[in-house]
C-alpha cells in the first residue's frame, strides 16, 4: 500500500517511477501486477478528441465609464455569450453560433466558426472583438461597448467544463439509405461507415474504472496547463452494465473540469467544425492515477482487447440505444480499421486521436518526472454505482393553462 503523501515526496526528491497507461500493459505482462505495483508509483493517461460539453467563462474587466453587461447581451467575434450574471462576468459555450450562422436554418455543409473557435483564438493569443450593450443605471451608466479584447486584457479567463473525458461511448453507424449528420460525424448510408470516440486503453476513466483515485479535487493536465476535476460531469451514468474488470460496455462516468485559460496551449483546445452538426471544442485531457495498491496496477493494464463497447444505429435507435442490438466490439477490433457487422466488413474511424492522447501522456510523464507536477488528492469521490446517482431522461408533461 502506497499513499499519495509518499508518491508526492517521492516526486520532491526525483524517486518518483511513472508509466504511461501503454507502457503499464507490457510492464505487468512481463513482470506480473504484484511487481510492477511495488515498482511503479503512478500511471499517466491522455485523451484528445471533441467534447462538446465545454466553455470558459470570463470577467472582462470594467470600462470607463461602467457597463452592466448582466441582463444586456454579448458577442466575442460575433458569438453570443451568455450574460446573466453581474455587471462584466460572461460565459461563452464551445458550440455556440453567430445569430445568422446558415446551420440555424440549413446545412448546406459551409464552415462554422463559433465558441470553439473563439476560445482557441484566444489562447492563441489573438485580439478578439467585443461587443456589448446595456440597459444602464445610476451605476452603471454606460449603454455600448464596441472594443477589442484579448486573453491578458482579462480579469479572469477560465476554461469550465461540464461534461468532459467520458468513460466510453459508443460505435456509431448508420442503416438507413441517406447519410446523417452527428456529432459522431457523418455516417454513411447501408453501413458505410463505423465512427468512434475514444482513446482507449490510455482513456482515464477506463483506466479507473470505479474512480477509486479519480475524484473532485483531482489535478489533471488540462488544455496544456493544470486543472481539476471541479464534479461528477453532467449525464454521470455510473450504473452501468460493466464486463468483470471493470470497464463499463456503455457510456458511463463523465467529469467536469476547470482550470486556468491563460496557462493553455492552443494545439490542446482546437475548434471544430462538424459538417451538418455545428461546432465543438477538441480538447487534451491527461489525468495521473497513483498507484495506491495492486488493483490500481491490475485496472491500469487493462488493454484495448478487453474494453468492450456497443455498436448503435443513429439513425433509428438513438438516443434510445439498445445495448447489443447491433452487437458489441472491443477497441483492438476498431483501432485494427474494420469491424463486421451483419456480415459485412465496415470501415472504422475514431473522432479521438490515439497518437494526441500518447503525446499528453508523455508529457505529464515527463513534468511528474521533472517535478513541475505534484499529485492532489480527491477531496470527495465520484459518485459509484450504489450511491443511487443516475442518469434520467426528460419526462415530457403537457403544459396546461397559461403561465399569469
Amino acid at each position: 500500500m502506497k499513499t499519495i503523501k509518499e508518491i508526492n515526496d517521492k516526486i520532491k526528491k526525483g524517486e518518483v517511477v511513472v508509466v504511461t497507461a501503454e507502457e503499464v500493459i507490457g510492464l505487468v505482462e512481463k513482470k506480473g501486477v504484484k511487481k510492477v505495483a511495488q515498482e511503479v508509483d503512478v500511471v499517466t493517461c491522455g485523451t484528445f478528441g471533441p467534447m462538446c460539453s465545454s466553455g470558459a467563462y470570463f470577467n472582462i474587466g470594467h470600462s470607463k465609464p461602467r457597463i452592466k453587461i448582466g441582463g444586456g447581451t454579448c458577442k466575442l467575434n460575433d458569438v453570443p455569450c451568455y450574460t446573466g450574471f453581474a455587471a462584466v462576468d460572461i460565459y461563452l459555450g464551445a458550440t455556440a453560433l453567430p445569430e445568422d450562422d446558415p446551420l440555424n436554418k440549413v446545412y448546406p455543409g459551409e464552415f462554422k466558426y463559433g465558441g470553439a473557435h473563439v476560445i482557441q483564438e484566444l489562447v492563441s493569443g489573438e485580439n478578439i472583438r467585443l461587443e456589448a450593450t446595456a440597459y444602464g443605471t445610476d451605476c452603471y451608466p454606460r449603454r455600448k461597448l464596441d472594443t477589442l479584447i484579448n486573453l491578458q486584457d482579462m480579469n479572469e479567463a477560465v476554461l469550465f467544463n461540464m461534461r468532459n473525458c467520458y468513460q466510453n461511448y459508443n460505435v456509431a453507424v448508420n442503416l438507413s439509405d441517406k447519410p446523417i449528420y452527428t456529432y459522431m460525424g457523418m455516417l454513411k448510408p447501408n453501413l458505410g461507415n463505423a465512427n468512434y470516440c475514444s482513446a482507449g486503453q490510455l482513456s482515464p476513466l477506463l483506466k479507473d474504472p470505479y474512480y477509486r483515485t479519480i475524484g473532485i479535487g483531482t489535478k489533471i493536465f488540462l488544455g496544456g496547463g493544470v486543472g481539476y476535476v471541479a464534479w461528477q460531469g453532467t449525464q454521470h451514468n455510473p450504473s452501468v452494465l460493466r464486463k468483470d474488470n471493470g470497464t463499463p460496455q456503455v457510456p458511463a462516468g463523465t467529469i467536469a473540469v476547470i482550470g486556468d485559460l491563460k496557462q493553455m496551449q492552443p494545439k490542446w483546445l482546437i475548434g471544430t467544425s462538424m459538417l451538418g452538426y455545428g461546432v465543438t471544442l477538441i480538447v487534451g485531457i491527461g489525468v495521473p492515477i497513483p498507484v495506491l495498491d495492486e488493483d490500481t496496477i491490475r485496472y491500469a493494464a487493462i488493454k484495448d482487447k478487453e474494453i468492450y463497447t456497443q455498436i448503435i444505429d443513429y439513425s433509428s435507435n438513438y438516443p434510445n440505444c439498445v445495448p447489443g442490438s447491433l452487437g458489441e466490439v472491443n477497441y483492438e477490433e476498431l483501432k485494427s480499421g474494420k469491424i463486421t457487422i451483419q456480415g459485412k466488413d465496415v470501415p472504422t474511424g475514431n473522432l479521438s486521436s490515439y497518437s494526441k492522447a500518447r503525446e499528453i501522456s508523455e508529457e505529464l510523464k515527463t513534468r511528474i518526472n521533472k517535478g513541475d507536477f505534484i499529485l492532489s488528492e480527491a477531496i470527495a469521490p465520484l459518485p459509484q454505482a450504489d450511491s443511487g446517482y443516475s442518469f434520467k431522461m426528460i419526462k415530457e408533461k403537457p403544459i396546461i393553462g397559461k403561465r399569469e
